[in-house]
């Protein structure tokens, strides 16, 4: 006989440990970042992010098919023109290289929605997100101007969310002005509302070619050490417009995301980044870790967290591990 107060704990079984989980992940959680290249049938292997690929748009059918059919519902896209200058032309080209992307992927999977990163860092030949003055400053008002253009084309060729990502003051309102002066009222904005200067950015740079020329972007992204900012940085957001919020990186900032969800009444997307994924990657090509395993238990840890949907480069396995 137990003594009568005596604690107990559950036994569980697989089944009964399904049953009283606390939290899940579901592949509707899913959101897949896709990198295009402008060029033709490319599928071109990223070497810092195993089984990660740069495609160009001829080759989006078929990868976008596969996508849905696992029921993953959105992807992000991230472009890579052939020609840059310290502008970022290219970024709002009617026939650029996210706007073809668009349009194939929405001819071959209308359902998936598609979700469009605004920035310059990709389109620009110094790799910084903004419009640089002589002394090599970012010029945030002139820089707006250019991100709303870039918004307003995505819109046109059928994106579904716009997804700012430059950290520029002001560009939420800026762009949802452009978007609704333009006809696309229902476009929504997913703001990169908490971004900051992070070292596990590294391999995505290398994958984007967008790794700055000189300096660095801590002039326009968040001090790691500060929780306090990315209220104000949300706050911000929210009140020019933003209709979902987004913190990134994701693992090393699991207290932000928690503050994030409490306080704001959005949908609250992390994005598990391209440094985050490499580390698990290659412990696991070294034997060091179980991959799924490991693959399972981050992406639970972003959804306890309190994200809505997770940005991720694992998003096909785990829509495979999770049915």
């Amino acid at each position: 006989m137990f003594p009568e107060n005596r604690p107990r704990r559950l036994r569980q079984t697989e089944t009964i440990r399904r049953m009283v989980r606390e939290t899940h992940v579901r592949v509707d959680d899913l959101i897949y970042p896709l990198f295009v290249k402008e060029a033709d049938a490319l599928k071109e292997p990223i070497s810092s992010m195993p089984d990660q690929f740069r495609y160009s748009p001829d080759m989006l059918p078929k990868v976008a098919k596969h996508i849905a059919s696992l029921g993953i519902p959105a992807v992000l896209l991230f472009g890579i023109p052939r020609k840059k200058d310290s502008v970022g032309t290219q970024a709002h080209h009617k026939d650029g290289v996210v706007q073809q992307a668009i349009r194939q992927i929405k001819d071959a999977a209308p359902e998936l929605a598609v979700i469009t990163d605004v920035c310059l860092c990709e389109y620009t030949d110094h790799g910084h997100c903004g419009i640089l003055d002589e002394k090599g400053n970012v010029i945030n008002d002139d820089t707006l101007e250019v991100l709303s253009n870039v918004a307003l084309s995505h819109a046109k060729a059928g994106a579904d969310i716009i997804a700012p990502s430059d950290m520029m003051d002001g560009r939420v309102g800026v762009i949802r002005d452009a978007l609704d002066e333009g006809g696309f009222e229902n476009t929504a904005i997913l703001s990169y509302a908490v971004k900051y200067a992070s070292a596990f950015y590294g391999p995505f740079r290398e994958a984007a070619g967008s790794t700055p020329s000189f300096g660095n972007r801590k002039a326009y992204q968040m001090d790691p050490a500060n929780v306090r900012e990315a209220l104000r940085e949300a706050s911000l957001d929210v009140e020019e417009g933003a209709d979902m919020l987004m913190v990134k990186p994701a693992m090393p900032y699991l207290d932000v995301i928690r503050v994030i969800a409490d306080e704001f009444d959005l949908p609250l997307a992390a994005y598990q980044v391209s440094g985050e994924y490499a580390m698990i990657k290659a412990a696991s090509q070294m034997g060091w870790l179980d991959e799924d395993a490991a693959i399972l238990e981050s992406a639970t840890s972003i959804k306890r967290a309190g994200a809505d949907m997770i940005i991720t480069y694992f998003a096909q396995r785990l829509a495979e591990l999770l049915r």
